[in-house]
């Protein structure tokens, strides 16, 4: 379980994580620090742990072993939306919220995220895009100190991603929570965060940094640069 230090200056910070299911290890002697306000990304082959190591850091899966800190709000924007249907858009962005005035706090998640309007809408009247959108206001009306994104674009198309890409780094800026995001996508990885990893083995096998200022041009040299890393550590020819 994550245990809450209030002298932590970290985001979130992991020593030796371990993670098994039955006989196999998932997280094996895993060692991670997200600063407060750093925008991080994972990147690994499927089955290699990612998606177990945000739940872990989200308290949704008990580890095995090591040292887990997460000394603030943590919200979670999973790859499906994961809206209650039954529920209009402003009841789902403060489902489970405990606040003065729930629908002050969605009204100003949702002008956030540009969907104001659409408060009383019911889910399924919702494009990709919209859901994915009120997610982000669900996860952020908390004001979280880490910000766990699991592929949350991976869905969407191509002109959709590219806008919701703006909005995240909008809102990231604005609020400023530590951020992991989980992805298969090295372009979108470089786009977006300032350090990029890769699992590996249970382990973080590499790591670098992205020092460009943002926003990002896929086709800057740098970028192209490690991109070529980062596919060549992943095994795939760039």
């Amino acid at each position: 379980m994550a245990t809450q230090l209030p002298e932590l200056t970290a985001a979130a910070r992991v020593r030796g994580l371990v993670k098994r299911f039955g006989d196999r290890t998932v997280l094996d002697g895993l060692d991670l620090e997200i600063g407060a306000g750093e925008f991080v990304a994972l990147l690994g082959r499927s089955g290699s742990g990612k998606s177990t190591l945000l739940r872990a850091l989200a308290g949704l899966e008990p580890i095995s072993g090591g040292e887990l800190e997460v000394p603030g709000t943590v919200a979670v924007a999973f790859q499906e939306p994961r809206l209650v249907p039954w529920k209009r858009v402003g009841a789902n962005v403060t489902l489970g919220l405990d606040v003065p005035d729930p629908e002050a706090a969605a009204a100003a998640a949702l002008e956030e995220v540009g969907l104001l309007g659409h408060r009383d809408a019911w889910p399924l009247t919702l494009s990709g895009g919209e859901a994915q959108r009120v997610s982000l206001a669900r996860a952020l009306v908390r004001r979280p100190s880490l910000l766990l994104l699991d592929e949350p674009f991976s869905a969407l198309d191509a002109l959709t991603r590219i806008n919701v890409h703006r909005l995240v780094l909008d809102l990231w800026e604005r609020h400023r929570p530590g951020v992991l995001l989980v992805t298969h996508d090295v372009d979108e990885a470089l786009l977006l965060a300032d350090r990029v990893l890769v699992l590996e083995s249970g382990r973080i096998a590499h790591q670098t940094a992205v020092e460009l200022d943002r926003p990002r041009q896929r086709d800057h040299a740098e970028l192209i640069r490690l991109r070529s890393v980062l596919l060549e550590r992943l095994g795939v020819a760039p």
